[in-house]
């Protein structure tokens, strides 16, 4: 193994490294806001229709009146499987049972909203959410690079002017008006469509009818974006001298866009592209909304606004998982892009 590969080993391992921990003091934040938020700990575990007596029994069992760096301690060993869940406990006669136990690896509780396991909850969402933003970044990419790198390769003409301003409309449009907007014409007017999206057989529509709407509302909306970063980047790059240096001595200027100009352009974009996966698993509530999509986002909001501390806390550590993973592959990737880059 050379000198390079070394090096990008030992870089790789202070990341995963720096990665824990910025998890570690992220879990500390989370868990710190959601327990110095207004209200009783105890009362926001058990929900609001709880019995008084229910929640001060809870709060002397979880010895709340710890300080918080204890408390800390205590739920970060629920969630990594190396103490039993108090809440599961027969004494509090909560009846939160979990068909995997009271102590396991990746433990986030009790969902006082949907009265089940987090983990029975959370888990199904996301993948409704994952098989959403996976259709929309599998049309997105393709699509916002192509239509980018033909903008960028001849700034100015007509066609760099049209995908522009194609560009500038789908990003200057809201998901909810997109949204009321097809569904006015493919629902209302033409009746191809089914206006919402519970990924349910029995509307009467086969289940990809109902993701051909919400897949639509993001590619128009998160497209447009990428589409100018690409072109911008793309642009700047066919300016350079070794481009117009290369155009001179008679090189095919296709040859010129594919081996030269693309790697180099793609480096900037490589960022924006990968934010597109955060966007697309916990930033999309709105277009779930509008469609009555049963996805992360949408949860996430119910969480919120029925005051489900525990489902909370599980949603906003696994949107931060995956802001920190794309980070990471972020990394990774202008390192490849780019031999001048290096990890740090």
């Amino acid at each position: 193994m050379g000198e390079r590969g070394v090096n990008m080993i030992q870089a790789i391992g202070k990341k995963l490294l720096t990665t824990v921990l910025t998890l570690l003091a992220a879990s500390f934040l989370v868990f710190a806001t959601a327990e110095f938020s207004p209200g009783n700990v105890a009362r926001k575990t058990l929900g609001p229709f709880a019995s008084q007596q229910s929640v001060d029994i809870l709060y002397e069992r979880l010895q709340l009146n710890d300080p918080l760096p204890i408390r800390y301690a205590r739920w970060l060993g629920v969630l990594l499987g190396l103490k039993a869940d108090p809440l599961q406990d027969p004494v509090l006669k909560l009846d939160f049972k979990d068909p995997r136990g009271d102590q396991y690896f990746g433990n986030f509780g009790y969902s006082t909203l949907y009265k089940a396991p987090v983990n029975d909850v959370i888990w199904g969402r996301l993948a409704n959410t994952g098989l959403l933003a996976g259709l929309a970044f599998a049309i997105i990419v393709p699509l916002s690079l192509s239509l980018g790198i033909l903008a960028g390769m001849r700034e100015g003409g007509p066609l760099d002017r049209s995908i522009s301003i194609f560009g500038i409309v789908t990003t200057s449009i809201p998901e909810f008006a997109s949204g009321v907007f097809l569904v006015a014409v493919f629902v209302v007017w033409l009746g191809w469509l089914p206006g919402t999206s519970p990924l349910a057989g029995s509307t009467g529509w086969p289940v990809w009818t109902q993701l051909v709407l919400p897949v639509t509302v993001l590619v128009l909306y998160d497209s447009g974006y990428l589409i100018r970063m690409v072109r911008g980047s793309m642009a700047e790059v066919m300016a350079k001298p070794y481009i117009r240096t290369a155009i001179l001595k008679g090189l095919p200027f296709r040859e010129v866009v594919t081996r030269h100009a693309m790697r180099n352009a793609m480096i900037a974009p490589f960022t924006v592209i990968l934010l597109q996966i955060n966007f697309l698993i916990s930033g999309v509530v709105v277009t779930e909304l509008v469609f009555a999509y049963p996805g992360f986002g949408r949860m996430i909001l119910d969480a919120s606004l029925f005051g489900d501390i525990a489902l909370i806390e599980a949603a906003t550590l696994i949107a931060l998982v995956v802001a920190i993973t794309t980070q990471f592959l972020g990394d990774l990737g202008y390192a490849l892009l780019n031999p001048q880059i290096r990890l740090s």
